[in-house]
């Protein structure tokens, strides 16, 4: 009865298993081992002294529980988003339900049903809903620890509210002590509610042996204690109320599978046909008789060149990709690493990617440090991750990890975590390895096609429909378009779109081609198909539903907010082929199948997988492919692709999806996106984009969509406007529009502001600064001068050209214009218009200005946390860049050849026009010249700037500190892509003019700049140095500059990095600062980002030749640099917190310092 029917829990038909029991008595406590072994996801527990000395003292001594009142499963948001934060299907939920924690004082038996009857009878609603727990699938125990005496007994009341959920008595067990418990029970059951409950009752036998019949339905492995890895060889057991503490961990442990009686056939043919491969796969396959399971190529390049290379390095947790095109062998090379290393690492894989990291981290390093001892030596973690989202996901982990492993100050001098990030890769190109990544691509080497034409031998002899195995076949084929097209062309033969079926893979068919890792759950193919349910799990019956589909489709246990079983795609490839046979063939558009899927109900109705299916439909829909070069990356593929097959019919796609999505907020922004956009429909858009702000007030990409209908709008008027010059009426509409959008975008950059403080304070989102807003306003400016240039009191000659920059530059008003025009009565309209927009046109080139400045300094000082560059703000730089082309066409119109020749300008014109020719090449400020060293501006440019800057200073009377500044980055600069120029400084001068100037007054925003090069010029070395002064205040400079970065820094360094500009060398003058090019120059650039991440550039040996490391010690998580000016102490943050971990207070090590605008950093630590 408990199995449903089966020999063996192992095999039972209930999935989950709920748990009803009454007051405990300490003599039965040793007879209920059974219960922890069912692992209920919930125990009604009604025993108000059970946390003392009762049942629930006993099982949580041996399982992980989650401790629960009943006022916790009101629906008060998400029904799946309570059971995630409840973890309904991850750890046993205890619920007491008559008080005994918490305050909660327990009722009588007489008032329990006023007091707390409604709140537990909304957990049984609760748990009886079909989004929460598998339909038909659980058994409902109730376990008579004390005999049911009286008619008003909570459990009574219990019975008669699951009875009801359950509507019958199918998936409700009782077990009575005895026979004279189980007559009360039967009596008072039956005159209450004339039910005879005998034949769903267990009586007969004692607790003792009802344990005892239980536990003997487990297989030896279920019984068997599990081990990990521990030093020296040795093992260790992993008790269960330990690993279900790690419940968003899959541990691996060394005796994994043994004693197992799975059906070996079974679990094979699963595997051949496309389901995921279980550990069982690899366990079979080292049994006596069988052949070895496939090795990849990849796999001996992993295992004796990527992990023993990683192992060497000097960071708590370190990581490398395994890339993978979708179907190809990816997640099954990974387990099988882990399957061979489980004896030498403590190998685990991430259950949910959706999981919080804080968390995993938390649980990661707690399987790390359990049971070991300083005696004996740690061993590592493996853990894979599978089918992240996004690399910086990865990246995001592997930094709480390291956090964490500070926080338990766990001090190695080898990596204690290793992350096997298992991603797909988006490219169907054949990538070459690097040092951090692995490609598995879609075309087998000659002697991987040898091992599985050997392995369908070994099938073929085993089994009789190995032709339908066409997972393995699409393998051992070596992905043949013509083989899998094939299948899908016989599989679908018929194919008739009113038919239920038909419409279910349809559906799943276009959602694995669209959206990664979709499924759906049983229960709602069950249900859509009309598929009687019956009281007992297995996925044969879903399958026998889609009819002559079944075999291109597979079972497997989605790990989401609630864990259930689902349907998938055999195989990515074979869903685009069957997609391609339906659109082709059977003429069943893209449209028409997104169109069902948005359209059916029944697909969302309260079921389980619901939520999941939502967010895969939404992802489908919204989520874009982005490029660097932006080409087709406006709306999503489905979105594109069903625009390109049916032109127009994606307009009502769309229309759809936001009556499905209704309180969508992105969705509203898809559909306002698409209505300027495509349909050049503004009143349309802009209705939209009012819905989506309405939804989501404080987001700034929704906010930055009402900007962008009105800057579209603005820009398609114009093009359409062919008149030159361009008319007083318009004039005034085109700069009406202009103001709107620019206090849109100033709106929006308001409300990213407010994001960054919420980030800031939250510290777990680590979201980038939004500054769409900053880049939005300065395309509105450049749409004005564009507006401005047409308009006849600025159109003609390079006279009005220049009139038109001062106005916009605030120096000459409308009026001023209006006196010097001899046409002036002629355009007295125009002037009119123009003076009721001032404000707007004489800030214009200021704000233009600051915006340039502020997106230099975030893009040139921060970069990605994780990596050197990141593509997605390669577009945004690119457009800055044409942006800035006009502004300085408009503002600093120059030629610096004739600058230098024409001895008859004045000496202040001069300086004017060299100034301007500094900012035309974003040279007037320090990030700008920073910026020269990455986008490799040539050696005779630098040399000019520095020349501009040499005239500027030796002609001003009163030198700017900022021109002194920026002099000096100019001269580090070229020193560093042409360190033999005549022109360059002479190092001791320049260190000169460095400390004249940190002597003097230093304006508020100048200290960043100024102090960051102070520190990088004057790090004190074994030489000379004529500045000893200056040398020992570096400690007080380092302070200030934090002091600064992070004043400037502090709204948008969120998900961001300080780029290190320098590193210290090993040489004198200017060779002491080695820029990050140079170490690039070191190896071979394409594996130069993989190098830099996983910190191996620091064991290559021309780096090692070129930087100087610095000795300290440890203080206060901090190092405390050995300089050689005596008394001279100088804090230097390691970049790596993990590094100084088991490091005693005062111990000696040595780094490498690179120097940022966060202060100097301590890399390569030991």
């Amino acid at each position: 009865m408990i199995t449903g029917g089966s020999q063996s829990l192992d095999k039972s038909h209930f999935e989950r298993y709920l748990i009803v029991t009454n007051k405990s008595h300490l003599v039965q406590l040793e007879s209920l081992g059974f219960i922890p072994e069912l692992n209920p996801t919930a125990v009604l527990d009604f025993d108000p002294e059970s946390a003392k000395h009762g049942l629930m003292k006993h099982f949580e001594e041996q399982s992980t529980i989650n401790i629960h009142l009943p006022v916790q499963y009101k629906i008060t948001e998400a029904v799946e988003d309570i059971a995630s934060k409840l973890k309904l299907t991850r750890n046993t939920s205890w619920i007491l339900c008559n008080g005994g924690i918490e305050r909660e004082r327990p009722s009588d038996v007489d008032d329990w049903l006023i007091e707390k009857g409604a709140s537990v009878r909304n957990v049984i609603s609760f748990l009886c809903r079909k989004d929460v727990l598998p339909h038909k699938r659980f058994l409902v125990i109730f376990i008579l620890l004390s005999t049911v005496s009286e008619k008003m007994d909570p459990l009574l009341e219990t019975f008669s509210t699951f009875w009801q959920e359950l509507r019958g008595t199918e998936q409700i067990l009782c077990i009575c002590e005895n026979e004279e418990a189980f007559t009360c029970w039967r009596d008072l059951i039956e005159s209450r509610y004339g039910l005879d409950i005998k034949a769903r009752s267990i009586y007969e036998l004692s607790f003792a042996e009802v344990n005892g019949t239980v536990l003997s339905l487990w297989s030896d492995n279920r019984k068997s204690s599990r081990f990990l890895p521990c030093g020296g060889g040795s093992k260790v057991m992993l008790k269960k109320k330990e690993e279900g503490s790690l419940d968003i961990l899959n541990v691996l442990c060394v005796n994994q599978c043994e004693g197992g009686n799975e059906d070996k056939a079974i679990i094979q043919e699963k595997f051949y046909k496309g389901g995921k491969v279980l550990w069982w796969n690899f366990y079979f396959s080292e049994q006596p008789g069988s052949m070895p399971f496939i090795k990849r190529d990849k796999f001996d390049f992993i295992m004796n060149t990527v992990l023993p290379a990683l192992s060497s390095l000097r960071k708590a947790c370190v990581s490398f990709k395994l890339l993978h095109v979708p179907g190809c062998g990816g997640t099954t090379l990974a387990m099988h690493i882990l399957w061979a290393l489980k004896d030498k690492f403590r190998c685990a894989v991430l259950r949910d990617r959706t999981a919080d990291h804080v968390v995993v981290a938390e649980q990661v390093v707690k399987l790390l440090m359990y049971e070991t001892t300083k005696q004996s030596p740690r061993i590592p973690v493996l853990l894979m991750l599978d089918d992240f989202e996004e690399m910086d996901d990865a990246y995001d982990l592997q930094q709480l990890i390291e956090k964490e492993c500070v926080k338990k100050d766990i001090g190695s001098r080898s990596p204690q975590v290793i992350l096997l990030n298992c991603m797909r890769a988006e490219s169907w190109e054949k990538t070459e390895s690097t040092e951090d990544t692995v490609f598995i691509g879609n075309n087998l080497s000659e002697m991987e096609q040898r091992q599985f034409e050997k392995k369908l031998e070994e099938i073929e002899k085993t089994y009789k429909n190995a032709d339908t195995f066409y997972a393995f076949m699409i393998m051992k084929k070596n992905f043949s378009p013509e083989y899998i097209q094939g299948v899908a062309r016989n599989t679908l033969k018929s194919f008739n779109i009113n038919h239920k079926h038909a419409q279910l893979i349809a559906v799943l068919v276009l959602l694995n081609v669209y959206c990664k890792g979709a499924t759906l759950s049983v229960s709602l193919c069950e249900e859509f198909l009309g598929l009687q349910t019956k009281p007992h799990s297995g996925s044969s019956d879903v399958k026998a539903g889609f009819g002559k589909f079944s075999t291109l489709v597979t079972c497997c246990t989605e790990e989401a907010k609630v864990v259930f079983e689902a349907v998938r795609m055999i195989h990515s490839s074979m869903a685009v082929h069957c997609l391609k046979e339906l659109t082709t063939t059977y003429s069943v558009t893209k449209a028409e199948i997104t169109d069902l899927l948005l359209t059916t109900d029944k697909l969302y109705e309260c079921i389980q997988g619901k939520d999941k299916l939502m967010k895969d439909v939404h992802t489908m829909l919204v989520k874009r492919h982005h490029s660097v070069k932006g080409e087709d990356s406006q709306f999503s593929p489905l979105i594109q692709d069903i625009a390109k097959e049916t032109p127009g019919v994606e307009e009502n796609v769309l229309f759809n999806a936001a009556k499905r999505f209704e309180k969508d907020a992105v969705i509203s922004q898809l559909l306002a996106r698409y209505q300027y956009l495509k349909k050049r429909d503004f009143r349309e858009a802009k209705d939209w984009a009012k819905n989506a702000k309405d939804l989501s007030r404080d987001n700034s990409y929704i906010s930055d969509t009402s900007a962008q209908v009105i800057k579209h709008e603005l820009k398609s008027e114009i093009q359409s406007d062919k008149e030159d010059p361009i008319r007083p009426e318009r004039l005034k509409g085109y700069l009406r529009m202009a103001q709107s959008a620019t206090e849109a975008f100033r709106d929006t950059q308001e409300i990213a502001k407010k994001e960054a403080t919420l980030r800031v304070q939250n510290k777990r989102d680590n979201s980038p600064f939004n500054t769409a807003g900053c880049l939005g306003e300065i395309q509105v400016a450049v749409i004005i001068i564009e507006i401005l240039e047409k308009c006849p009191v600025f159109s003609s000659g390079n006279c009005h050209h220049d009139i038109l920059s001062e106005v916009l530059s605030g120096r000459f008003t409308i009026q001023d214009v209006a006196r010097n025009d001899s046409k002036h009565h002629k355009h007295a309209l125009y002037y009119c218009i123009l003076r009721e927009f001032e404000d707007l046109l004489y800030n214009l080139r200021h704000n233009m200005k600051r915006h340039f400045d502020f997106l230099d300094s975030f893009h040139v000082n921060l970069g990605p946390r994780f990596t050197l560059k990141d593509s997605r703000e390669e577009r945004t730089r690119q457009e800055l860049f044409r942006c800035f082309y006009q502004y300085s066409d408009l503002f600093c119109k120059t030629d610096s050849t004739e600058l230098m020749k024409n001895k008859n300008l004045s000496i202040m014109l001069q300086i004017h026009k060299a100034r301007q020719f500094l900012e035309m090449r974003k040279a007037d400020t320090y990030s700008g010249i920073l910026n020269c060293l990455s986008n490799v501006t040539s050696t005779d440019m630098m040399v000019k700037i520095v020349r501009q800057y040499d005239f500027i200073l030796s002609k001003t009377p009163e030198r700017s500190v900022r021109e002194m500044v920026n002099f000096i980055y100019a001269n580090v600069v070229l020193s560093c892509v042409k360190p033999e120029s005549q022109h360059l400084r002479p190092y001791k001068i320049l260190i000169d003019l460095l400390c004249q100037v940190l002597q003097g007054q230093i304006p508020y925003g100048e200290t960043l700049a100024l102090h960051f090069i102070a520190v990088a010029l004057l790090w004190p070395q074994r030489i000379f140095m004529s500045q000893t002064v200056e040398s020992q205040k570096l400690g007080s400079y380092v302070s200030q500059m934090r002091t600064s970065f992070w004043n400037e820094m502090k709204s948008v360094l969120n998900g961001k990095s300080p780029v290190v500009h320098f590193f210290l060398g090993k040489k004198q003058g200017y060779d002491r600062l080695i820029h990050l090019g140079e170490l690039e120059r070191c190896v071979s650039p394409q594996n130069f980002a993989s190098l830099w991440e996983n910190g191996k550039i620091w064991k290559h040996e021309r780096v090692k030749e070129l930087l100087c490391r610095v000795t300290g010690w440890v203080q206060r998580k901090l190092i405390l640099a050995v300089t050689w000016n005596t008394g001279s102490k100088i804090e230097v943050i390691p970049m790596f917190k993990s590094q100084l971990c088991g490091k005693i207070e005062g111990e000696n090590v040595s780094f490498v310092i690179g120097f940022s605008m966060k202060g100097p950093l301590a890399f390569d630590i030991y």
